[in-house]
């Protein structure tokens, strides 16, 4: 019963509700990833929690962008065109030479739009800063949504970002700086950055992203890198590894996830909020199954499968 009772109080103080249901990059399925007019779709749609991707600009400005390195699926280049390759990195532009890129379509005929069909464009979309976001909901007058937002760094490219440490600072301060604080979660799959923050803010909450390439990459690489050392083959499991590193709330890659898995994170005492699930199929599976959030493109789906239990009972 003190587990549960744990567990339900650590719910309160994450979202709103009982179920935290997050807009993955505002409402990717349904607008321009990580835009200001995916996360107002989102808004209007009533989640619980944004999700979004940080990055940081060469004169130090958080910016809501989930790739290292500019997108050629994504992004129109100052000269109206989309780009022939990947690049520059966020890192290597300020953030005046980042607005000269608009990411307000998908390029036609790409895998990547295919995967995404109700997507409507917004041309003339410009990659927001962080305190961009936290305006947008100010003035939407919404006091409760939540914000879920990734620091994108990597073991693998660590030149094309600040280092772990000074990246984590900089999100800090500007979580600060806007009063944020009870009102946001930092993620990541580089555990290191959760790390900092739980030593030098602990009064922001963390979340521990996984996948099966940063648990076992199948290339050999050192999954301690990801994990900042604490690995399932030192711990036993992932949830007691997540347990071992202070953290409170796990985002598994929803393929990875079974009901066995979830169970031991809920005996472990904690949240699972899994990503990124946009069919309705496996909607209803974790549902079922008994997930504390999901992570979705399409918030629309899961708020039907949610109405629909609703009307069941």
């Amino acid at each position: 019963m003190r587990r549960v009772a744990l567990l339900a109080a650590l719910l309160l103080t994450t979202h709103a509700h009982g179920f935290d249901l997050q807009g993955h990059r505002g409402a990717r399925g349904l607008m321009p990833e990580n835009t200001l007019p995916a996360f107002q779709r989102a808004i209007e749609l009533g989640v619980d929690t944004l999700e979004c991707d940080m990055g940081i600009t060469k004169d130090g400005v958080v910016v809501i962008h989930h790739d290292l390195l500019l997108n050629p699926d994504t992004t129109r280049g100052p000269d109206g065109k989309w780009l022939s390759h990947r690049g520059p990195a966020i890192s290597e532009l300020t953030f005046e030479e980042l607005q000269k890129y608009d990411v307000g379509r998908l390029k036609p005929g790409t895998d990547y739009s295919k995967s995404f069909p109700d997507q409507q464009p917004v041309d003339g979309t410009r990659i927001p800063k962080l305190s961009d976001l936290f305006d947008l909901v100010k003035n939407s007058g919404n006091a409760k949504i939540g914000f879920d937002c990734e620091t994108k760094v990597s073991p693998r490219y660590r030149s094309l970002t600040l280092p772990p440490e000074e990246f984590a600072r900089r999100v800090i301060a500007e979580i600060r700086k806007h009063g944020m604080q009870a009102r946001i979660t930092v993620q990541s799959f580089d555990w290191s950055t959760l790390q900092v923050i739980q030593r030098e803010a602990p009064e922001i909450r963390t979340m521990y992203l996984t996948s099966p390439s940063t648990l076992a990459p199948a290339d050999g690489f050192d999954p301690a890198l990801w994990l900042a050392g604490f690995t399932p083959a030192v711990h036993g499991s992932v949830t007691a590894a997540i347990k071992a590193a202070g953290g409170r709330i796990w985002a598994p890659n929803h393929a990875y996830l079974s009901p066995a898995l979830l169970a031991d994170a809920h005996a472990h005492g904690l949240i699972v909020i899994a990503w990124t699930v946009n069919e309705p199929e496996t909607i209803a599976r974790l549902l079922k199954m008994g997930v504390d959030g999901i992570i979705s493109d399409r918030p629309d789906l899961v708020q039907a499968e949610l109405r629909k239990r609703t009307q069941l009972k």
